[in-house]
């Protein structure tokens, strides 16, 4: 397990608790996604609430504080894995994060998740190993045929205990929406409405989100 030296008090090299968001979500519906993600190596700490995760996620807002989601991608926890990096996925049915370890990744390899429904309200989350695309998991969400989709590299701080939180630039690339009904693939391009987050507010916490193509080629990390 690596070792890191803690930021000690609250100033202005801490990087704030709670969550980050780098990245980018759509402004309609789709039934899939699919990308490339790299997987890079962090300080997370050990026995902590802190993770490093980069992923796709489908989702809904039911109303009433309700969310309904899917997401797919590769985590490092301060619960889970030693300090390494975990495929995982989240789904509102069980509400736990489902880590795969039998999946061995590390720092510097690039993994491709597949996230859709076929138009019957199973959403599934594909993980693409040893030359075939593996199941992860199948959950009848209530998402319909279409679901707002989001690409992301997140990340949480617990509030318990300040640091710097240090990610090396994690790049996503071959971003692919599925379209609802025809359930063709495109690329995520500017003709697709879409939402990005506040990215000064993210450049005051030392993150940085560097797009190539708007909108399937991108990196987030440091700012460095």
């Amino acid at each position: 397990m690596r070792k890191t030296s803690p930021v000690k008090s609250r100033g202005a090299s801490a990087t704030p608790s709670g969550y980050h968001h780098l990245g980018a979500g759509t402004a309609n519906t789709w039934s899939g996604v699919a990308g490339r993600l790299e997987v890079v190596n962090s300080n997370v700490r050990a026995n902590t609430y802190d993770f490093v995760a980069s992923r796709f996620m489908a989702k809904r807002d039911l109303g009433g504080g309700r969310i309904a989601w899917l997401e797919a991608g590769w985590a490092e926890t301060g619960w889970a894995g030693q300090g390494r990096q975990l495929i995982y996925t989240y789904n509102t049915n069980t509400n736990t994060w489902q880590f795969y370890d039998q999946y061995k990744i590390k720092a510097g390899d690039q993994v491709w998740l597949d996230v859709h429904t076929d138009g019957d309200n199973i959403w599934q989350a594909w993980l693409w190993w040893n030359n075939r695309w593996n199941l992860l998991t199948a959950q009848k969400l209530a998402l319909g045929s279409g679901a707002y989709i989001e690409q992301y590299v997140e990340v949480h701080v617990d509030s318990r205990r300040a640091t710097r939180v240090q990610i090396p630039p994690v790049t996503v690339d071959n971003v692919q929406l599925r379209q609802a009904g025809s359930g063709q693939s495109r690329y995520w391009r500017e003709d697709v409405s879409t939402l990005t987050g506040d990215v000064s507010q993210e450049r005051a916490s030392n993150f940085c989100l560097r797009w190539k193509t708007h909108f399937d080629t991108w990196s987030a990390g440091d700012c460095r």
